[in-house]
């Protein structure tokens, strides 16, 4: 296995670098891409930026410049369901393009000349990313985020969830928004920006992948505030103990 971990923001990813034996850092495309052990797994970490293309673009060179046979992509997302609350993490069993509309020459949402609207992540990778976010959640939870904190983003019962998360290129802040997603697809449980592009490109090459949220924000009007609250004080910690135990039980 040669794992790709990609994330939009530098808070997503913190301290994954550090961790890495012997890196080495390669720039291509106005990306760093760092190379190197991550607790004995060969890996290639880098940042995509925020949206669909930025992290089609990624993933494809990935693939093709640095021969990562995997990829996982980690970071935040806002909630879609009223039982997906802040602080819980969901693992992607399938991702699709909310804002993807070629009708009336292919059906909404279908990717068009794919038959798709619905990408199916790894089902190994994604049991193995459960089992670490379970054990994050269950032991570890308690030591990266302090009390006030938990007090703060109300972190006292995180739960772990496994669905659809849908990608756009908005940053969803409505209700009415997050409402009119949700009758579209009664299943989805979170919202992001770049998963379902990584996905398509995963498909198309032939890669496994998953992907893992936390939920940062309730997708509503007082998301940006709470997105940025959350992706400062919390999201690193969360990110770096999943890929760490998700590594542990790879090797």
């Amino acid at each position: 296995m040669r794992l790709g971990v990609i994330s939009a923001l530098a808070e997503e990813q913190h301290g994954l670098i550090e961790a890495m034996q012997s890196p080495y850092k390669l720039t291509h495309g106005m990306r760093d891409y760092t190379a190197g052990k991550l607790w004995e797994i060969d890996a290639v970490c880098v940042l995509s930026r925020i949206g669909k293309v930025a992290a089609a673009m990624t993933a494809s060179i990935l693939v093709e410049k640095f021969g990562v046979t995997h990829i996982v992509f980690t970071g935040v997302a806002g909630s879609a369901d009223n039982l997906v609350n802040v602080g819980d993490i969901v693992v992607a069993d399938s991702l699709l393009q909310h804002d993807m509309d070629a009708s009336p020459l292919f059906p909404r949402y279908q990717v068009p000349l794919t038959g798709l609207s619905h990408f199916e992540s790894d089902l190994d990778l994604s049991n193995r990313l459960s089992d670490a976010a379970s054990h994050f959640i269950q032991n570890t939870l308690d030591e990266v985020i302090d009390a006030a904190e938990k007090r703060e983003f109300g972190l006292n019962r995180p739960q772990l969830h496994r669905g659809l998360i849908a990608s756009g290129d908005q940053f969803i802040r409505s209700g009415a928004q997050i409402a009119q997603l949700k009758a579209a697809h009664p299943a989805l449980l979170a919202v992001e920006m770049e998963g379902a592009a990584v996905a398509q490109v995963c498909f198309e090459l032939g890669i496994p992948f998953t992907v893992i949220r936390t939920i940062s924000d309730k997708a509503n009007e007082a998301a940006a505030v709470d997105f940025m609250r959350f992706v400062k004080s919390v999201a690193s910690r969360y990110a770096f103990d999943l890929i760490k135990a998700f590594c542990k039980a790879s090797v």
